[in-house]
């Protein structure tokens, strides 16, 4: 419909003045008046005045009413409630010692923070409060652990701290800065080092001793470039375990006094965690005021004070054998892992030496520069726009219509000029004729002046009214040609920028994941924001400016040519300099669009990666840095924005100068060199000569704007030709996979072919039913098997799934019939229904059911709308476990005969890991399931557990047997855990050998 508004309105725009001019002359005729070349230029010359007004007016209008409506959609943005500084009791604080935040500077001795009967919810409209009666006091050199179930309210809690989540009621005391590491790892695209660093002055010292305490080193050695390593947007290229600890890295490198520390323990495997806690949490911020969420329970007794929540209530608090012996919601949370006891013997921790030194040599590449064309816009370009809008007879019909459109205007116009010159030369007839009578002294009268002229052919056709009805067909004509002919032409627009969106969108959606590890989210948001946005508004209108202005031009300069021959000659000379000052003018503005284009992408970038670390953002206090730095790469892209307003400006000056220079040559021409007869003649070349004052310089303009604009579809293009995954293959049976039986047959990978392998040459066999263990340290390749299953990247070897190997299959075949439950759960904006069953495929029955399994019917049955309630963005309305369970869900309902989960129980409690433990024995008993783990305790009761360092395999079989090598890599990751915990899983691990030899 919009397609057929815009040509509606285009065509009354380019109409309006032809059907003014013709109502004016033919009311002029029909009040009995003759028609002048006189009346009818003055018309026609102040009627093209109007017409260029009106066909900007409706541009205008619609302009105006997109501005209305953007100033209404940043003013609500603006009037929404802003971040309030909180309930923070001043009274026994100096005011002068205050920082903006309202927290005390650095020369407070007494630090800490205090809530008192603090309540909060984030959503004002309900009635349930996410904290109520919160209160606490926590001092200096104190270690505080939060624990609690999922959606207990841990993470809000941080939030009221930080002063995101306004109290509803209570108030809060701070005394000192705050440093924070988020419960999901925010990092941005640049290095290791500018990530930690987070705008803080670098002091070797420190720096160097924060890597040790967040077990870096290591994970730096491996790392081509070391610190100076960029990682890729939100640290793409890392592991989930790296990313949290360069995430803790940056909070604990930060000079604080409290420090809010919301579950990094969790996507860390069993040794890397307590080196965590030993030394970066106990010895590093031994003087300081920390406080750890945290579902590790293992550490807690050693914690001096423990705070329980339960529904958002403190529900317990004190020493871990305090709340042991009063709380039995704490001994609940406890019941599936027993009391570590801290082995007497520690080994004596030994400080290793940094290679950071050799490290800081090497510079990193910098990131991946978009891509910029070159030179002229290629005819490949400009025929995939034009066959994207339909085949060619549609686009021959189009310039057919645009040819003829314009014949009936240059030929109504030609007949006014006919029409004048008829009347003219009647009247010069009749009065030569009249005079010469009377000079014969004849008394004849001449009744009829047409009786004298019957000689001349026009005289004799044209007669009575038969000029007006032959005028006013042309001008009927026209306007039914120029109106079907625009409302089509935005229709093949309209058409041509879906299209290529379409083709657009199906190609990134399928490109392989080096792609997205390549080109940040802003540079691919630009192309669906402002590339598309020109494809779809602007480039349309260009085109039906430059054919229409194009042809009227080519109609001027006929016109001209047949008054005057001569005037050709001055005609083709500026041509001829136009073309040039249009060569020269896109020689500097096409690259300076593609320059403009290019710089909005970091912007986009920056602004996505701001908003997702906000909190983070804020309680580093880091506002001004970002802002800055926004400011200069918007100042970058307004700088070349300015400069290509600034040439075509420039090129719009010197058009119109030499047009002036045209109509002064073709004004002299008619009235000094030739005596024109008729003024009719002098008055259409006059009219037509000066419409090019402003058309010519608008029409080449638009000529110009066009291959400028066409840049935009040349990067549109660049995403549509893009190399998708291969999804070639032959179909499997429909029930296949029957068993789940999986051969690793030298399976090598490498995220790009230019750098090191991540897996190397991995054969392993995973029988039917088999549940499957995956073990190792942090960047030991474990999430790498799954890329490797799911084909996200390169490969080399074969993965064989019952019988038929993996890449004979079409990807988009074999991808469904693999469930994995990630290790950072994905919700998509929509509603519970869609995130559980996308394609429609499943009753609701099913649907609860799978909610049910996952104790989330009641959270879904308490929605408003339930299963069709909307989600927020990437589910932020759930807790991270709640996320988690709902990937359980998603699962459930498919019903895959394989499973992977990746991590999938780092982020939750022991209840929620029980829990998902349990529905997946019960519900994928006949499946073939994959785990990668950090708590060993959930996989010691695996039929095999592979254990991996640095992408290879070390260890591979049942945990029973493994442990009997008490110098196995595997048996001393057990060790690590503690003596009374290594015992416990040791008896699971018998356990489960002994019920399977049964079996």
């Amino acid at each position: 419909m919009s397609s057929y508004i815009k040509g509606f309105l285009m065509s009354m725009s380019l109409s309006n003045s032809r059907c003014s001019i013709a109502l004016a002359v033919i009311t002029y005729v029909a009040t009995g008046n003759t028609l002048t070349s006189t009346y009818a230029y003055t018309i026609a010359s102040y009627y093209r005045i109007l017409g260029m007004v009106t066909m900007f007016f409706p541009q205008s209008v619609s302009q105006v009413s997109e501005l209305l409506a953007s100033i209404r959609r940043i003013q609500a943005f603006l009037v929404l409630d802003e971040k309030k500084m909180g309930r923070v009791n001043k009274a026994f604080l100096n005011i002068s010692d205050l920082d903006p935040k309202g927290l005390k500077k650095e020369t407070m001795i007494n630090t800490g923070f205090k809530l008192h009967q603090v309540s909060a919810k984030w959503d004002k409209s309900h009635s349930e409060m996410n904290l109520e009666k919160i209160s606490m006091d926590v001092s200096s050199k104190s270690l505080v652990a939060v624990v609690g179930a999922v959606g207990s309210g841990k993470s809000s809690l941080f939030q009221v701290i930080l002063q995101e989540l306004e109290p509803s009621e209570g108030y809060i005391e701070v005394n000192g800065k705050i440093s924070f590491a988020s419960q999901e790892p925010w990092l941005f695209g640049g290095t290791i080092r500018q990530n930690i660093l987070f705008g803080q002055p670098y002091d070797k010292q420190r720096y160097e001793e924060v890597l040790m305490v967040c077990a870096l080193q290591r994970d730096l050695t491996l790392l081509p470039y070391g610190d100076k390593t960029r990682i890729g947007e939100r640290g793409i290229t890392l592991s989930g375990g790296q990313r949290s600890r360069i995430n803790l890295a940056r909070a604990i490198y930060k000079e604080a006094d409290i420090y809010l520390l919301d579950d990094p323990l969790s996507a860390v495997d069993t040794h890397v965690g307590k080196h965590l806690f030993e030394e970066c949490i106990c010895r590093f911020l031994a003087d300081k005021c920390v406080v750890l969420v945290t579902h590790q329970l293992q550490y807690l007794k050693t914690v001096a004070n423990i705070i329980l929540l339960e529904n958002g209530m403190v529900r317990a608090s004190g020493s871990y054998e305090d709340i042991i012996k009063s709380n039995s919601i704490f001994t609940k949370l406890l019941e599936n892992l027993e009391k570590e006891e801290e082995d007497e013997n520690k080994q004596k921790h030994v400080k290793n030496k940094l290679y950071i030194e050799n490290q800081g040599e090497k510079e990193a590449p910098a990131l991946i520069k978009e891509e910029k064309g070159v030179g002229k816009v290629t005819t490949y370009v400009y025929m995939n726009y034009i066959r994207a809008g339909g085949n060619l007879c549609k686009v021959v019909i189009l310039l057919l219509a645009f040819i003829l459109s314009q014949v009936l205007d240059t030929s109504s116009e030609y007949f006014v000029t006919i029409w004048v010159n008829i009347e003219q030369w009647v009247i010069q007839t009749y009065n030569s004729t009249t005079v010469l009578d009377k000079s014969n002294q004849s008394s004849t009268v001449i009744a009829n002046p047409y009786d004298l002229t019957q000689d001349h052919w026009l005289t004799s056709f044209f007669t009575g009214n038969i000029t007006v009805y032959v005028y006013a067909t042309f001008v009927l004509l026209l306007l039914i040609v120029t109106y079907t002919r625009s409302i089509f032409f935005y229709r093949w627009g309209l058409s041509s920028s879906i299209v290529m969106h379409n083709k657009m969108f199906d190609n990134i959606i399928y490109s392989p994941m080096h792609f997205f590890n390549n080109n940040p989210s802003g540079r691919i948001l630009n192309r669906f924001s402002k590339d598309i946005g020109i494809v779809d508004e602007v480039l349309p209108t260009t085109i039906l400016d430059t054919l229409q202005i194009g042809l009227s031009v080519l109609s001027i300069c006929l016109i001209i040519g047949t008054l005057s021959p001569w005037m050709l000659i001055p005609t083709i000379i500026v041509l001829v300099i136009f073309y040039f000052m249009r060569f020269i003018f896109l020689e500097t503005s096409r690259d300076v669009k593609r320059v403009e284009s290019i710089n909005r992408s970091p912007v986009y970038s920056h602004l996505t990666a701001s908003l997702q670390g906000l909190t983070t953002i804020r309680a580093f206090k880091a506002q001004d840095i970002l802002a800055v730095e926004f400011d200069n790469l918007q100042n970058i892209h307004s700088a070349a924005f300015f400069m290509y307003l600034g040439a075509t400006r420039t090129f719009a000056f010197w058009l119109d100068f030499f047009c002036v220079v045209y109509i002064g040559l073709v004004l002299v021409a008619l009235l000094v060199v030739k005596e024109e007869k008729f003024g009719g003649n002098v008055g259409l070349a006059l009219t037509q000569s000066m419409s090019l004052t402003g058309m010519f310089q608008y029409g080449i303009r638009q000529w110009s704007e066009l291959e400028n604009q066409m840049t935009s579809v040349e990067r549109v293009q660049e995403y549509a030709d893009l190399t998708k995954e291969i999804d070639e293959g032959v179909d499997p049976p429909k029930t296949w996979p029957e068993q789940g039986q999986i051969v690793f047959n030298k399976l090598s990978l490498g995220y790009s072919k230019t750098l090191p392998l991540v897996l190397k040459n991995l054969s392993f066999i995973v029988n039917p039913k088999e549940k499957i263990g995956i073990v190792g340290r942090t960047g030991a390749g474990k999430s790498s098997i799954i890329q490797a299953m799911f084909r996200l990247t390169f490969t080399e070897g074969s993965i064989i799934i019952d019988g038929i190997d993996s890449k004979l299959i079409p990807l988009r075949k074999m991808r469904s019939k693999i469930s994995i439950i990630p290790q950072e759960p994905v919700l998509f904006s929509g509603t519970v229904r869609y995130n559980l069953d996308p394609f429609n495929e499943y009753p609701d029955e099913i649907l609860w059911k799978a909610l049910e399994d996952t104790e989330l019917k009641y959270v879904v049955s308490d929605l408003p709308e339930g299963l069709d309630n909307k989600m927020a963005e990437g589910g932020i309305n759930f807790s991270v476990g709640q996320r988690q369970l709902f990937c359980l869900a998603r699962a459930i309902v498919r019903q895959n005969k394989i499973l992977i989960l990746d991590e999938a129980t780092a982020n939750v409690d022991l209840h929620t890991d029980g829990l998902i433990q349990k529905t997946i024995r019960k519900k994928f008993a006949d499946c073939t399931v994959i785990t990668v783990a950090h708590r060993l305790h959930t996989i010691m009761d695996s039929d095999k557990v592979l254990v991996m360092d640095a992408g290879e395999i070390l260890e591979y079989d049942s945990p029973y047997i493994l442990l009997q090598n008490t110098n196995g890599v595997f048996y001393s990751l057990l060790m690590q855990t503690g003596t009374n915990t290594a015992q416990n899983l040791i008896e699971i691990a018998n356990k489960a050998y002994m019920l399977s030899q049964a079996a």
